[in-house]
């Protein structure tokens, strides 16, 4: 499982940089895979807590039913529109990232009217963002679960 924890030690500037993204606002997108293998994508509120990237959900919702049922998922940050066409330099960027939920052993068990939560089993994080001087090319950062950290550029 790697964990938030164990990708800031390996790569703590890029952690930073995603971690700056998911904070930079409460709402985030979630997608799962439903019952017949179709995606379906939710609000959601995610939170670093303990070296964990972890996130809650409210009994009987189909997102949990989704994820109990297949536990893939992908979560993107929120949503920043891009700086006018002149600054395009001066957009944030945007975070994603995949893996799969392990539910937390304290909510397990958890009564009907209480939340679940998970932790993430991170395979893959993108950071893109618009890149140097002059701001003419996407910079696309991603860390693998097994190989590590990359840094690619796209005109």
């Amino acid at each position: 499982m790697a964990t938030w924890a164990e990708i800031e030690r390996e790569v703590p500037e890029f952690a930073s940089r995603v971690r700056q993204r998911f904070d930079s606002g409460t709402h985030k997108t979630m997608a799962t895979v439903r019952p017949d293998g179709s995606p379906r994508i939710s609000a959601i509120e995610a939170a670093f807590a303990d070296g964990e990237l972890t996130l809650g959900m409210m009994p009987g919702s189909v997102k949990l039913r989704d994820v109990r049922h297949d536990p893939r998922i992908a979560l993107h940050c929120p949503t920043v529109d891009a700086p006018d066409e002149e600054k395009p330099g001066e957009w944030a960027g945007d975070a994603k990232l995949a893996g799969v939920l392990i539910e937390n052993d304290e909510t397990a068990g958890a009564e009907p009217s209480e939340g679940t939560g998970f932790a993430i089993d991170i395979h893959e994080l993108v950071l893109i963002y618009v890149g140097g001087d002059p701001a003419d090319h996407l910079v696309i950062e991603s860390w693998h679960a097994g190989t590590g950290w990359r840094r690619r550029t796209r005109t």
